[in-house]
This record gives C-alpha cells, structure tokens and sequence, in this order.
C-alpha cells in the first residue's frame, strides 16, 4: 500500500437482514477492465484473465484483506467496491467481496447498495413512491427498486438475472449419509439440500455441523458437470451451499427456514438474496410456486426476505426478492506502514 505513507479506507457499512455490507467510498486504486465481469477476472490473476504483473490487483486486494481481517474486520465480513458500469444506462457498479474473494452474485448487497445509492443522494428518489437503481454486478445487470415513504427508505425489491435450474436430485455422499441436490445458476451456482435429509434443523446451535456438512457437499460437487455455467465459465462451480427447511405455508405460498454457507465455510446471516432466486426456481419447478404466490424466506437468525416469480426469460426463470437494508456506521480506516499485523489477520 505504499512504503511509509498512511493508507485512508473510508467506508459506509449497512446491514441487510442481518449479513454486513460494507461500501468502499474513499480509498480504491482503479481497476483495469471495461466491464465489472472483466474487472472481477482482472482481480482473480492470471487464471482467470488478469496480469501477473500489473500492481493495481493486488493493491485492490489489500484493501479486501484489510476489511474483512481482524482487526478492523472479521471472518464474516462481507462487501463491495464500487467502480464505473458497464455502460451509461447503469448507475454503479460493483465488486462484490468476502474473506476468501470475489463473489460473481449478491443479493443481500445489491438490496443494500440500492439504499446506499438513494440515501447518500447519489440516484435521485421521490419522498413518496419508487426509485429504481440499475446496478452492473459480475453476473449481469440487476435492478433495485428502493420503496420510499415520507422521505425514509423502507425496503428495496432487486430484480436479479435470470435463474436456470441445472440439475435435480444429484446424489451426493456426505459424512451424514447421501442426499439429494439440487443445483440452480441464479447470478452463482447454488446447491440446495433439505436439512431434514441430514438428519438436522437450520437453528443457530446447529450451526457447526450445518458449516462442516455444506463445505463436504461443495467440495463433493466440485467435479459435477452441472456446476458449469452454460454460456459464461467465469460463472461456474458451486459458490453456496443452501440448507433448508420446510415452515408452515403462509397464506400467500411456501415458507422456509435456511442458511446458505458459502466461500470457505462463510455463513450468511441473511436469508440469501440471490440463494431466494435459486429457492424461487426450484419451487416453481416443483410447482408449489406460482404467478401471484411468494415465498417467505427466513434466516437462521429469524429475518426474512419475501421472493416472488416475475416471469419467464430466455436463460431461466426471472425472479424478485424483497428485503430492508440498514445502515450501521461510517469508518475511516488507516493502515500505519509500521504496523506489524500489517492487513490483518483471520481466527
């Protein structure tokens, strides 16, 4: 980050139904790509695109490692870094980062980046009604229509790319027996299992075996054909792991309890914003969700997102998922060139 100078990293955090969003304002070298997917290659090295020898990667990746190490950070940070759109008729685009990388999908941050992007002023919005932000992620381009009412922010609906269920009933060997999965590319590849089939419930004092078992399934899929994106490779291979359970249905649809583990044993708080695609796809399939139905989609911590069906498109299933996004503090932080934890580290 520069021998002897102080580095500033300013950052506005939110949190979506209770998994952290931190936005990276101040302090990012550039990134060279002319589209977010090209810039997210660019970071990934040389396997995936980028240049061996072009500093400005790594640069971007200390900032990464700054933010979600201890101790400015933890395991379960999870943020984006934004930078210019694929084109003018997006207003922002975005990196999306976790303690292991760069994730091609997020929906609990494009829910708190469409807030993030009205309350800080930068999309124009009304006191009363929807404002709609059109945000460049690695997988697409996604819509947040950020609901407003007397001047306040109170839930924002994102449009997601379209969901393409790839395969069904895959059996898959674990330490708790085989099972059945599911696979569904909605912005990433999710594999979806039924926690009861593991013997277990998505509660929080579960939580350790939910963790070991999800990483065994995405390791045990790592080979599976239909993990391959079928028109982007950049898009392939299993990023989460959706363990679920059956809730009472409500009067509008299903409702479900989960917990996604993702990256290298990562939990996500939330119900999982572009996991609820995957779930919304696979229930229509199965024909217990419908035009007009929703799904109630509840976290291991008890929030809940609400998805719904919003047509058919020529690469899947189109999908929204509603849910609110709070803002939990502004930080400046500096790294001094003489600190010997240097970024960070992880627990």
């Amino acid at each position: 980050m520069g021998a002897g100078v102080v580095k500033v990293i300013e950052t506005v955090d939110y949190h979506t139904a209770g998994e952290p969003f931190r936005i990276v304002t101040v302090g990012l070298p550039p990134v060279p790509g002319d589209t977010v997917a090209e810039r997210r290659a660019v970071l990934l090295g040389p396997g995936a695109g980028g240049t061996a020898t072009d500093p400005r990667p790594s640069a971007l990746d200390d900032v990464r490692r700054l933010l979600t190490r201890e101790p400015r950070g933890h395991a379960g940070m999870y943020g984006g870094f934004v930078v210019p759109p694929d084109d003018s008729e997006a207003h922002l685009g975005v990196l999306f980062w976790h303690k292991d990388g760069y994730s091609t999908a997020c929906g609990h941050g494009t829910i708190a980046l469409g807030a993030w992007a009205v309350d800080s002023g930068l999309v124009p919005a009304p006191e009363d009604g929807v404002a709609r932000v059109r945000i460049d992620v690695p997988s697409g381009r996604v819509t947040a229509a950020v609901h407003r009412s007397a001047g306040r922010t109170t839930a924002v609906t994102f449009r997601n790319v379209p969901t393409l269920v790839s395969a069904r009933k895959l059996a898959v060997r674990t330490s708790r027996g085989t099972v059945a999965v599911d696979l569904a590319h909605s912005g990433a590849c999710y594999a979806s299992v039924s926690a009861a089939s593991l013997g277990l419930t998505v509660t929080p004092g579960n939580l350790p075996e939910l963790t070991a078992v999800g990483r065994e399934i995405r390791a045990a899929l790592a080979d599976e054909p239909a993990t391959r994106h079928p028109s982007d490779p950049r898009l392939s291979g299993v990023y989460g792991v959706i363990l679920y359970e059956e809730l009472p249905d409500t009067p509008s649809g299903p409702s479900q309890r989960n917990v996604t583990v993702f990256a290298d044993g990562q939990l996500d708080r939330s119900p999982c914003g572009s996991g609820t695609s995957a779930r919304l796809a696979l229930l229509a399939a199965d024909g217990r969700l419908g035009p007009g139905d929703e799904l109630r989609h509840e976290s291991v911590i008890g929030t809940v997102f609400t998805g719904r069906l919003a047509g058919q498109h020529r690469d899947g299933i189109v999908t929204e998922v509603t849910g609110a996004a709070h803002r939990t503090g502004e930080h400046r932080f500096v790294l001094d060139p003489h600190d010997s934890l240097g970024t960070g580290f992880l627990l």
